[in-house]
């Protein structure tokens, strides 16, 4: 008897999404490989073989004001997303982070009896509390990445599982500072400032001329420093353009293993808050967080925010671990004072190393990689409603 592989449709809206997607894919397929998959991502994904209905790029925006002019191109993509699910009939849907466009597609495809899967739970914790309300019914199991979240989401009646942190399987801390060095004609003693503008073509605009600022004034005080600014290939090409004016030029590092050996030989960051932190905090690079929106969307969140820090580090240690620059902080002389201690005083870099061993421990399950433990919970799902377990 002939037996169909399932398919799994799964789609991520942004480059952080897209390395999950990937390793997510790479896990599914060690514990089942004849699965198929279709859906939306990225370079990493179509790594794994995924065919992206358009290309992921068009999804990747952020900020509340930021958004209003691609409303109407949003909603012909998930018009096509959702059209392609009903045409299909996928086994299952999963979808991962970017809840502005995932939970839509979830709702509206809640009539087609196809079990769903959001990976990455919506961070309404930290604001919109009252969005919590929204979710009943959005999926039939929520993955997180935090280890709090699941008493949260309990406290409001859902069901939610801990996976662990995927950036545990990042490899942000096997870079090999020699190499970097190597690769670059560095002096072996220079000062390397890693810069992390971000991923999305809506944010990196606002920091780099920040960042190109800052540098001005941090040349003046440490000689032979390095700037080495950290672009996804989404961005590659607008921190090209950006920079040409610096005074100072920056390696620009765009594949992950060379993000990785930049790290390694780092003495210091400046990086936007999210998932960055948690890398560089696994590769113990001690870091200041800054982030700066449009005024209006700063305004509106400023309201909405729920916890007292952004970094995630900060979050998770229960502390200001690391300074945190954002929106009227973030200034070149704000900045470059910031930076200059953590490249010039060791005790103040050695006291945030010291900090994340303790938040690193908490993103762990166990021996089970955070990847391999996603998988094994869609598979699970898959099998409890469709009954697709091997060799049935």
């Amino acid at each position: 008897m002939n037996i169909v592989a399932p398919t799994i449709w799964i789609m991520a809206g942004e480059a952080s999404g897209d390395v999950l997607g990937g390793r997510l894919i790479a896990a599914l397929r060690r514990q089942r490989p004849d699965l198929l998959f279709r859906g939306i991502g990225g370079v990493r994904m179509t790594e794994q073989g995924l065919e992206s209905l358009f290309p992921m790029r068009e999804l990747a925006v952020m900020g509340l004001v930021e958004i209003l002019p691609r409303v109407r191109s949003l909603a012909r993509r998930l018009d096509m997303a959702v059209a392609d699910i009903t045409r299909t009939r996928p086994d299952l849907v999963v979808t991962i982070d970017s809840p502005g466009f995932a939970l839509r597609l979830l709702k509206r495809i809640s009539g087609l009896g196809i079990p769903r899967v959001h990976y990455v739970a919506p961070q309404v914790w930290a604001w919109r509390e009252h969005r919590v309300r929204e979710y009943p019914g959005l999926w039939e199991r929520l993955l997180c990445l935090l280890p709090f979240e699941p008493a949260f989401f309990r406290r409001h009646g859902l069901e939610a599982r801990f996976v662990g942190h995927p950036v545990l399987q990042s490899g942000a801390d096997t870079g090999n500072a020699v190499r970097f060095r190597a690769a670059h004609g560095l002096d072996p003693a220079a000062p390397v400032l890693v810069l992390m503008p971000g991923s999305r073509r809506s944010e990196v605009p606002r920091l780099l001329p920040v960042f190109g600022r800052t540098l001005s004034l941090l040349a003046a005080r440490i000689p032979g420093l390095v700037p080495v600014v950290v672009a996804s290939p989404v961005v590659a090409e607008t921190v090209l353009r950006a920079t040409r004016d610096w005074p100072v030029q920056p390696i620009i590092v765009t594949e992950l293993h060379d993000k990785h050996d930049a790290f390694a030989a780092a003495g210091a960051a400046l990086t936007k808050s999210g998932t960055s932190t948690l890398e560089l905090a696994l590769a113990g690079v001690p870091m200041a967080v800054t982030y700066r929106v449009n005024p209006m969307t700063a305004a509106i969140a400023r309201r909405l925010i729920q916890v007292p820090h952004v970094a995630m580090v900060n979050l998770l240690a229960g502390r200001q671990l690391v300074p945190e620059l954002l929106q009227q902080d973030c200034r070149p002389d704000r900045l470059a004072e910031t930076v200059e201690t953590l490249l010039t005083d060791t005790e103040a870099a050695g006291a945030q190393r010291e900090g994340f061993r303790t938040v690193l421990t908490s993103l762990s399950i166990g021996e089970e990689a955070p990847a391999d433990a996603a998988a094994r919970e869609i598979l699970e799902l898959l099998y409890q409603i469709g009954g697709n377990a091997p060799g049935e």
